[in-house]
């Protein structure tokens, strides 16, 4: 008998059998009692409710909420309980882990590049992602002719789905009888003085920030000198912006 206990595996079979008993022991005399006297809990109903109140009323319930994902759906609102995990009305041990899953509203889709697109491309783009091609505004520019050349948002910026992007489109040179003058280096007030004694006026004035050149100085212009317009036409400005327009819109217009 001692011979055969002096056998690794004769021995190792013994340890293994001896601790699967104290196992047993100690699952049916002390685990297993203790669980089935833990007190039991019904899961309440939070679905639809707001997140913070959805995990005040489980905590309430001697439950633990867990904030398990965010997904997108219309028909609840952003920020409440889409779904959760067990469902309402099942009974669980206290401190029971509760998974809730949160709306995260309609679901957003970003703005593509419509730059150089013709408008057939542009709202086949729009469309595939849910998006749709809104006001058309055919406007003579140095681009080529039907090519869109402005959007009116900027690329990557969240939309709802079903919203719309409206568009400039060129239609090419126009052949004015006035020569655009220069107009980089002028002040805006020069600016509009020189654009007004060759009947044109200033258009849409885009403020950009600069620490070399003092505050309303034009930087560039749109269309460029020497280029033809036709009276009445404006003359997009690029100038530079004064302190106090820090917190402003960067894009202003007359």
């Amino acid at each position: 008998m001692k011979n055969i206990l002096k056998k690794p595996f004769i021995r190792k079979s013994l340890i293994a059998f001896g601790a699967f008993v104290v196992f047993v022991v100690v699952m049916n005399y002390i685990v297993m009692p203790w669980y089935v006297s833990e007190p039991e809990f019904k899961v309440p109903k939070v679905l639809g409710m707001k997140e913070s109140d959805a995990v005040n009323v489980l905590k309430d319930s001697n439950l633990t909420p867990v904030i398990s994902d965010t997904t997108f759906d219309e028909r609840f609102p952003r920020g409440s309980i889409i779904y959760q995990r067990p469902n309402a009305g099942e009974t669980v041990k206290k401190g029971r882990n509760i998974y809730l899953f949160i709306s995260g509203g309609e679901p957003v889709v970003s703005v593509p590049s419509l730059k150089g697109k013709s408008i057939i491309d542009a709202r086949f783009a729009l469309e595939r992602i849910g998006l749709n091609l809104g006001r058309i505004d055919s406007i003579t520019s140095d681009y080529p002719q039907n090519v869109i050349f402005d959007q009116q948002f900027a690329v990557g910026t969240p939309l709802k789905k079903g919203d719309s992007v409206g568009v400039s489109l060129s239609i090419g040179q126009s052949i004015g009888s006035i020569t655009v003058p220069n107009l980089i280096g002028k002040s805006l007030a020069d600016a509009e003085k020189i654009l007004a004694d060759s009947t044109l006026k200033v258009g849409k004035i885009n403020y950009q920030q600069s620490v070399s050149l003092l505050p309303n100085t034009v930087l560039d212009q749109y269309p460029s000198q020497g280029n033809k317009a036709n009276p009445g036409d404006a003359i997009d400005l690029f100038v530079t912006k004064p302190a106090d327009m820090n917190n402003q819109n960067p894009n202003m217009g007359n």
